[in-house]
């Protein structure tokens, strides 16, 4: 399984994680501490564990902590390379638009959020994503949650979800012997050409993104049910974590 370049990746790090404040008053969500370790670093050492070492980080919230860190560390052996989102926080989609030129060169790229901690093997989803030879592959499991995506019998995804409102998109309604709810774990490997497909501009999320290209192309669910995963959003789920992933 050889790609021209080794995969980079890109942490989403630049939201205002106001889940977790009084913490993220003072410092970016990225910085909470779960054993004695950032999310940050606990996300880079864990993509080094699959031989990915050189990571795009888009900041906003008190960015020059993260920038600090990063360089006190020397991006704790990998190369990072800082999207900066200052002026504007631009969301999912619109954070991997502005560092698009950081991808070039790269067939596939992994893309997760920074709160997200997780076992799930890098190496066998993109050997998934490869065979399967599609536009983006998303890690989802079955979980409770307030959205979902739906995917066909198929795994194809094929809309949205919000299950407190009902509303739905993608699909004219939800039909349970069609569509199977799954909830998106926050890290996708995606061909790096979805980028230039990309019709939105400004802030916009990468779950828009993916629903207007759905009809398209070939997205689909990478189901890691049995892995560990938890969002460290809120203060109490940093104890979960602490347990977790000792």
């Amino acid at each position: 399984m050889k790609q021209e370049k080794e995969m980079i990746a890109m942490l989403f790090a630049a939201g205002l994680g106001t889940r977790l404040k009084p913490f993220t008053d003072k410092h970016p969500k990225a910085l909470a501490m779960v054993n004695g370790k950032t999310l940050l670093q606990h996300n880079i050492e864990y993509l080094q564990q699959f031989n990915i070492r050189k990571v795009v980080v888009n900041v906003h919230h008190f960015p020059q902590q993260i920038i600090n860190i990063i360089n006190e560390n020397k991006g704790w052996g990998s190369e990072v390379f800082i999207s900066d989102e200052t002026e504007e926080v631009l969301e999912t989609g619109g954070g991997l638009k502005k560092a698009e030129h950081f991808f070039k060169g790269y067939e596939n790229i992994l893309v997760m959020n920074v709160d997200m901690l997780t076992n799930l093997d890098i190496n066998k989803m993109l050997l998934f994503h490869i065979t399967k030879n599609v536009l983006a592959t998303l890690a989802v499991t079955e979980r409770n949650t307030s959205r979902y995506f739906l995917f066909n019998t198929q795994q194809k995804l094929c809309g949205w979800m919000n299950n407190t409102t009902k509303q739905v998109r993608g699909v004219e309604q939800f039909d349970e012997a069609k569509h199977q709810p799954l909830a998106f774990s926050g890290i996708q490997i995606m061909q790096s050409k979805l980028i230039s497909l990309i019709n939105q501009t400004g802030k916009f999320s990468l779950v828009d993104v993916y629903l207007d290209l759905l009809k398209a192309n070939t997205i689909l669910a990478y189901n890691h049910s049995k892995d560990k995963l938890i969002d460290v959003g809120k203060p109490e789920s940093i104890v979960i974590a602490e347990t977790m992933f000792k």
